[in-house]
C-alpha cells in the first residue's frame, strides 16, 4: 500500500520538504471541521508567522521535523474571506503557493463555502503584480485640505454618474476596482459608471466626521471630474467607503444631502465619537457612536439611498452598525442591508461594493 504522508488529508502528496511534496504544493487548502473549517497554510525556508488582515491574530509557523517546511494549520469558521501575508524578520511577503494576490505583499484566502466574487479578476501574488490604472489623472491642489494629490478617473461602459471610491488608492493597488466594474457594467448588472478615485492623506481627519473633506469635493473635486474630458454626471453621485471610508460617507449623507444622496458602505466605523477615536477600546463606547446622536435628531432622509455591509464575522462592529441601520430606516431613507463572508477586511466587501453601489444608483 502506498505510505500516506502527513498532509495527505489536504490532497497533498509526498514527505513534507520533499522535492516531491514541494513540486505538487498549493495552499491554502481545506478541510471540514466542527461547522468550519481547518485550512492548511505552506512556508518554505525560515521561521515566519502569518498576519492576517483582521479576523485572527497573528499564527505562527510550525516546522515539519528537520526540513525546510513550515506549517499551520488554522481553525476558520464556515464562510469567510481574508487577506493575510508572511511575516519572516520584519519582511512581509505574499503566499508563494497562492496564486489570489492583493498587492505585491499580500494573498487572500477563502474558505470552500465563500460566496464567489464574481467580476473581481484574479490578482497574481508577489512583488510583480501589477494592475491597471485609469488613463485619466487629475492633479488636485485643494485649498480646503492642503497639499496635492493625484485622483485617477475611468469611464466604466463609456461614463455616466460618479462614483466616488474613498481610499481610492487600496482600489486602484490592492484590489482591480476598475475591471471589476467594467466586467459588471458589461454583464449588464449596473449601469455606466465614472469612477473617481480618490486618496487618503489623513483618513482620520478626513473621514472622522468633518465637513472640510465633503466641502472641497462638492466646490474643487468635482468641477475638475467635469472638465476632466472624460463623460460624467457630476449630479447623480454615489459615495462608496469602507470602515472609516463608510463612517465619511454616512456622515457626507448627513450633513450634506444635496452633495450625497446615495451611499455604499462596507463595515462603516460607527462606533466612532472623538473619545473613542482616542480610546484603548474603540468599540466599546456608546452603541451607534455620533452618527447614532445625530439620527435621533430624526433629520429627513427621505432622500437617500443607502446600502449598509458589514462582516459578518466582525462580532463587535454589529451592534454599532444594526442601530445605526434602523435609525437610518426610521428617519426615511431607503435602506438596504446585508453581512458579508468576512471580518474587516476587503477581500471580504468587495463584491459587495459592486452590488451596492448598482443598487445605490436605483
Amino acid at each position: 500500500m502506498p505510505v500516506e504522508h502527513a498532509f495527505a488529508a489536504f490532497g497533498l502528496p509526498g514527505e513534507p520538504g520533499s522535492e516531491e511534496f514541494w513540486a505538487a504544493a498549493r495552499a491554502p487548502a481545506s478541510v471540514p471541521a466542527d461547522g468550519g473549517w481547518v485550512t492548511l497554510f505552506l512556508w518554505r525556508g525560515s521561521a515566519a508567522r502569518i498576519g492576517f488582515e483582521s479576523w485572527s491574530p497573528d499564527v505562527p509557523l510550525r516546522r515539519w521535523r528537520d526540513t525546510d517546511c513550515w506549517y499551520a494549520e488554522v481553525r476558520m469558521p464556515a464562510r469567510l474571506r481574508v487577506t493575510y501575508q508572511f511575516l519572516v524578520d520584519g519582511t512581509a511577503y505574499a503566499d508563494p503557493f497562492n496564486p489570489a494576490g492583493a498587492g505585491g505583499d499580500r494573498s487572500v484566502a477563502a474558505t470552500p463555502d465563500a460566496p464567489d466574487q464574481p467580476h473581481w479578476a484574479a490578482v497574481a501574488a508577489g512583488s510583480d503584480a501589477v494592475l491597471p490604472l485609469p488613463r485619466t489623472r487629475i492633479r488636485w491642489a485643494s485649498e480646503r485640505l492642503g497639499g496635492r494629490r493625484t485622483v485617477r478617473v475611468h469611464p466604466a461602459g463609456g461614463g455616466g454618474p460618479v462614483v466616488l471610491l474613498l481610499d481610492g488608492d487600496d482600489w486602484l493597488y490592492l484590489h482591480p476596482a476598475m475591471t471589476a466594474f467594467d466586467s459588471a457594467v458589461e454583464a449588464g448588472e449596473m449601469p455606466p459608471v465614472t469612477l473617481v478615485f480618490l486618496p487618503t492623506r489623513d483618513r482620520e481627519a478626513e473621514f472622522g466626521c468633518r465637513p472640510e473633506l465633503w466641502e472641497a469635493v462638492r466646490d474643487e473635486l468635482l468641477p475638475l471630474v467635469a472638465e476632466s474630458g472624460v463623460p460624467a454626471d457630476v449630479d447623480r453621485l454615489v459615495v462608496a467607503g469602507q470602515s472609516l471610508g463608510g463612517l465619511g460617507a454616512v456622515y457626507a449623507a448627513l450633513e450634506f444631502p444635496d452633495l450625497v444622496s446615495r451611499v455604499a458602505c462596507q463595515s462603516a466605523s460607527l462606533w466612532w465619537t472623538p473619545e473613542a477615536v482616542r480610546s484603548a477600546d474603540p468599540l466599546g463606547g456608546p452603541v451607534g457612536g455620533s452618527v447614532a446622536d445625530r439620527l435621533r435628531e430624526r433629520p429627513d432622509l427621505s432622500g437617500l439611498r443607502i446600502a449598509f455591509d458589514v462582516g459578518e464575522h466582525e462580532t463587535r462592529m454589529l451592534p454599532h452598525c444594526e442601530l445605526v441601520e434602523s435609525l437610518t430606516e426610521r428617519a426615511g431613507a431607503t435602506v438596504r442591508t446585508s453581512r458579508s463572508a468576512s471580518a474587516h477586511d476587503r477581500a471580504g466587501w468587495r463584491q459587495a461594493l459592486l452590488r451596492d453601489v448598482a443598487w445605490a444608483l436605483g
